[in-house]
């Protein structure tokens, strides 16, 4: 560790919640007693910045945290840090507080925030993916994706149930804004008929011809899981539409919603968690600013943040295939 300069790195989070942020939290504040710095918490994002909102973390204060869901430092959105005088006066705390670094734990909402606060003051910082959508570019995964995949795995597990003994065809609308991950993967682990995402061309009459399929090999229900973000109307108009092709399916809705962000975060997570919130800690200790921390073939990673914030992670198209094999 070469920089001697950073004596104390403030620690927020930002943007949605997800699951694993918490223990992203306690490896930052661990990892800065470790290499003997100090950490301080700021609540509520960067409006905690602005606030001057802000407690000293030691490792004790983060104790029995890493199977919490959410985040104790709290979340929220800021529109006086979009503003110049709001980042002026951020800047102004963190003098006053002596804070020489920041770990932004959040989206990539948050992550131009910090780009454009590290532009204006030339505050060093580190950015730490979490958000359950795995939309990011710089790594395989975001905290929170695995535990928000099991969640919705789990609940289309149990819609299932309802659908098979009622002959019913369930429409699922996942998260995941612009982007697939959650729809496709879960639709794959749960075994859904058919998988609707942003990143594809879909239509109604090729989802009425893959139930039809359906129904002449004999299935008697089927479930349909469509991102959020999808092209065509969203998950009730959808429905709708397939509705009036063939008034004679009982048809179902469910919004699985904010649930998908909640809960005790998975093994996986926790432990993606803690990596990252440590190789933060240890890349503004190496001079690193700017960049954000992330996971690749299971190696820590760091990817200029303005890349982060304007690239967009692909879906592979050898999962879209296997789920069409899956689907017959």
């Amino acid at each position: 560790m070469t920089n001697n300069s950073i004596k104390k790195i403030g620690v927020l989070t930002s943007g949605g919640d997800a699951p694993g942020m918490n223990a992203a939290l306690r490896a930052v504040v661990r990892a800065c007693k470790y290499y003997n710095i100090s950490s301080i918490g700021i609540r509520q994002g960067y409006e905690g910045l602005i606030q001057n909102d802000m407690i000293d973390l030691g490792p004790r204060s983060v104790k029995n945290i890493i199977n919490q869901g959410g985040t104790i430092l709290k979340t929220a959105r800021s529109e006086e840090f979009r503003t110049k005088e709001g980042r002026q006066k951020a800047y102004d705390n963190l003098l006053q507080n002596e804070i020489d670094a920041l770990v932004i734990i959040g989206g990539d909402g948050s992550f131009t925030g910090a780009n454009i606060f590290h532009q204006e003051f030339n505050v060093p910082f580190i950015g730490v993916p979490g958000t359950i959508d795995n939309d990011i570019f710089g790594t395989d995964f975001t905290i929170g994706y695995d535990t928000a995949l099991n969640t919705v795995t789990e609940a289309i597990d149990k819609l299932r149930d309802t659908a098979t003994s009622h002959d019913r065809v369930f429409f699922v609308e996942v998260m995941g804004r612009d982007a697939g991950f959650i729809a496709l993967n879960s639709g794959i682990a749960s075994g859904a008929q058919d998988i609707l995402i942003p990143e594809q061309k879909d239509s109604v009459e090729e989802l009425c011809e893959s139930l039809e399929r359906s129904e002449e090999t004999g299935k008697k229900s089927s479930i349909v899981v469509i991102a959020e973000g999808e092209q065509l109307g969203g998950v009730y108009e959808i429905a709708k539409e397939v509705k009036k092709r063939h008034p004679e399916y009982d048809i179902r809705v469910t919004v699985l919603g904010h649930i998908q962000r909640g809960g005790s975060p998975s093994c996986h997570d926790r432990v993606l968690a803690s990596r990252l919130g440590i190789a933060a800690v240890e890349g503004l200790l190496e001079n690193k600013t700017n960049l954000m921390a992330g996971i690749r073939s299971n190696k820590i990673v760091f990817t200029p943040i303005e890349e982060a914030i304007k690239k967009h992670n692909e879906i592979d198209a050898e999962l879209i295939k296997v789920a069409n094999i899956l689907a017959i």
